[in-house]
Order: structure tokens, then C-alpha cells, then sequence
């Protein structure tokens, strides 16, 4: 199964980015890597909810319902004139269910590095979760999820079953970001403590570019 990732740098990727840019009105280059940085996030955040019975139960009727992939079958006329208000919205929703409280430090963290503000990271991610709730939905159709364990196995097979403890390890870190911006502290500090590692280029920028595909 391709990875979340490998969507990115596909045809139908490169539509969503400069769809999800001139709708947001942000730069190509720094939307590619704000959503680059985010959907593991996201994904890795519905990995988590979907471990519990109830949680696998909620998203998989999502993806049966509401989000069964037809958002992706005319993505020119959603972009086109931008994206409405209840697609938005539904975004909206969708990053509450999935990050709740930790919505606001993870768009900190990832603003951060994508040199971007939290909120113009918080539009571009409203914009595009109802597109991966799309991906999804298609998918789970194709794979014919029907239990927890079938969710589960899609969402780690997107997310790269083969990712090392450590991308899996600062995928952790950034959701337990809590809003207050602490997470940026630790970040910081794992970068600091790299420095001292003559045979490191940097842990973050390492983890980043392992999970990220950014060197």
C-alpha cells in the first residue's frame, strides 16, 4: 500500500497542494510542507483514536458515510472560486474530533518549522482534512474495512508500517503537544542536544527528513 506521503508526490497530491494554496492563499512551497508534516500527524492521531473499539467505530462510519472519497472526484470544482464554507467547516470538525485539545500546539510546532503562522496553518489544515478523510474513505473502500483491526492495519500501512521507533517516537511528541506551546521547548531541546553529536546533522532535521521525506 502506498504511503500518505507517496500521495503527496503523485499527480492527484501536487492537485491538492495548489488547490489547498490558492484556496488558502499561501505559498505552494510552504503549503507542500506544512500538509507534508501534517497528514503523518493527523493520520498517527486517528491511528490513536481508532486503538479503542469505540474510536474504530466512529471512523469507520465517517469513511462509510460522509467521507466515503467522492470529494475527490471533482477536486477543479472544489477548488474552483475556493473552497465553500461547509467543506471548511467539516474541516473544522474533523481537526477537533482528531487533535482536540492538541490542535493548537500541533499547529504551532508545525508553523514553526514551515516558517508560517499558527493560523495560516490552521486554514490550510481545515482545507485538506476533508480531502484525507476522502483519501480515506476511498481506500477503506477498496481494502473492504470492516472492524477495528482492519481500520488499524490502513491506517499504519498509510502512515509506512516500516517507520522506526524514532519518526514514530516525534510523531508522539508533537500530539502531546498541549496548546501552551511547551512542546516547542522540547523540540528545541532535542535539536540542542544534537548538537553535541558530531555524527548528527541534527536529530530534529533527521526525524523530519525520515518521516517527512526532507533532508
Amino acid at each position: 500500500m502506498a504511503g500518505i506521503l507517496d500521495l503527496l508526490n503523485s499527480d492527484l497530491g501536487k492537485t491538492i497542494i495548489s488547490g489547498v494554496a490558492g484556496s488558502t492563499g499561501q505559498d505552494t512551497n510552504k503549503t507542500s510542507n506544512v500538509l507534508t508534516m501534517a497528514l503523518p500527524v493527523l493520520m498517527k492521531a486517528m491511528e490513536r483514536n481508532a486503538s479503542t473499539p469505540q474510536g474504530a467505530e466512529g471512523l469507520m462510519g465517517a469513511l462509510s458515510n460522509k467521507h466515503d472519497g467522492s470529494i475527490l472526484d471533482d477536486l477543479g470544482g472544489l477548488f474552483s472560486g475556493g473552497v465553500n464554507a461547509d467543506v471548511l467547516q467539516d474541516g473544522s470538525k474533523i481537526l477537533g474530533h482528531v487533535l482536540g485539545s492538541k490542535q493548537g500546539g500541533v499547529e504551532q510546532v508545525i508553523g514553526q518549522k514551515a516558517g508560517m503562522d499558527a493560523g495560516a496553518v490552521g486554514d490550510i489544515l481545515k482545507t485538506a482534512a476533508p480531502i484525507l478523510m476522502g483519501v480515506l474513505g476511498k481506500q477503506s473502500r477498496a481494502n473492504g474495512v470492516s472492524n477495528q483491526a482492519d481500520i488499524s492495519g490502513l491506517l499504519g500501512g498509510l502512515l509506512g508500517g516500516n517507520s522506526n521507533a524514532k519518526e514514530q517516537s516525534f510523531l508522539e511528541q508533537i500530539l502531546d503537544a498541549d496548546g501552551d506551546g511547551s512542546v516547542i521547548d522540547d523540540v528545541a531541546g532535542m535539536v540542542l542536544g544534537a548538537t553535541n553529536n558530531k555524527n548528527s546533522g541534527g536529530l530534529l532535521g533527521g526525524l523530519l527528513g525520515g518521516i517527512f521525506g526532507k533532508k
